[in-house]
């Protein structure tokens, strides 16, 4: 609260607004350009919002203006209350007196490249079928950090198809599900007498797999000695009979015929794919819809 009796709440969407263009323009001139304000407009209204949020949103700088620890929460916060009034106005204009809200308008979803590649196209082709006015805009986002559900903290997406698990739990400011369970497979090139001896290929987010308790059991598994770009690169190394891999089963659809694929066994490591989102946009009759086509075609 400052001196004059104000709070976080009294926080205007306007200067909400604010507060985001400075944290994607990263400065003040570049945010007033974009909001089509002035430089010194968009400075008071962000020093205002510091009083009434009592921290330093932003370091000033010659090269711009860098959102501080507390700034990067703020902004989240400030996506995610501006993307409900959208919901809210839509919702609204799309709800008759006589009939519940209708499924309608932008849905923003991050997911990873596999799931992007295979398992949301199909939920998105049923949804369009169904709800022909909403409009999906999808993200493809590493799975690696704070990953696709980052991107729902932060107020960039509506939903995320996220990795689920022991060491990637959903977030506590989020509600979500498993839509499906997924094994690994050992591959390697058609063909090759001894696969297991041909040397590892891995890539960044099968590294941060909670698999890797499993990995390290496994003898014959060497170091990875390639560390690719994503999964797509690793089949194709796989493929010129460049090395071996294990992985997702989701990352293996439609893999090229110069490749085979080993079943690792009972004791094979899987990985859980679910959703996240918001506990407000969860009600939200797009995110609602896009959940039903995600579990229809994951089961």
């Amino acid at each position: 609260m400052d001196g004059s009796g104000n709070t976080a709440a009294d926080l205007a969407p306007h200067e909400l607004r604010v507060l985001v263009a400075v944290g994607r323009e990263r400065g003040f001139s570049a945010a007033a350009v974009a909001l089509g304000t002035t430089q010194s407009a968009v400075s008071h209204s962000v020093r205002r919002s510091e009083r009434k949020l009592g921290a330093v949103l932003f370091e000033r700088g010659r090269t711009g203006a860098v959102p501080t620890p507390a700034g990067e929460r703020a902004l989240g916060y400030a996506r995610r209350v501006l993307r409900l009034l959208e919901v809210m106005a839509a919702e609204v204009r799309a709800t008759r007196a006589d009939a519940p809200a209708v499924p309608a308008g932008p849905l923003r979803i991050a997911a990873f490249r596999s799931a992007a590649l295979h398992l949301l196209p199909r939920a998105l082709g049923r949804l369009a079928e169904r709800h022909p006015e909403v409009v999906p805009e999808v993200r493809i986002v590493r799975e690696v950090g704070r990953g696709t559900a980052g991107e729902v903290l932060d107020g960039r997406a509506d939903l995320a198809i996220a990795t689920l698990g022991t060491t990637s739990p959903v977030p506590p400011e989020l509600v979500g599900g498993v839509l499906l369970e997924e094994g690994y497979a050992l591959v390697h090139p058609a063909g090759h007498p001894a696969p297991r001896t041909l040397p590892l290929v891995d890539w960044t987010e099968n590294c941060t797999s909670y698999t890797r308790e499993w990995w390290a059991g496994q003898e014959w598994l060497p170091p990875a000695t390639v560390e690719a770009e994503d999964d797509g690169a690793v089949l194709s190394m796989v493929g010129t009979g460049f090395g071996m891999a294990v992985m997702p089963e989701l990352s293996l659809v439609g893999a090229p015929p110069s490749v085979r694929i080993t079943d690792l066994g009972p004791d094979r490591p899987t990985r859980s794919v679910g959703y996240v989102t918001t506990p407000e946009l969860a009600s939200s009759p797009a995110v609602r819809a896009l959940i039903r086509e995600l579990r229809a075609v994951a089961g």
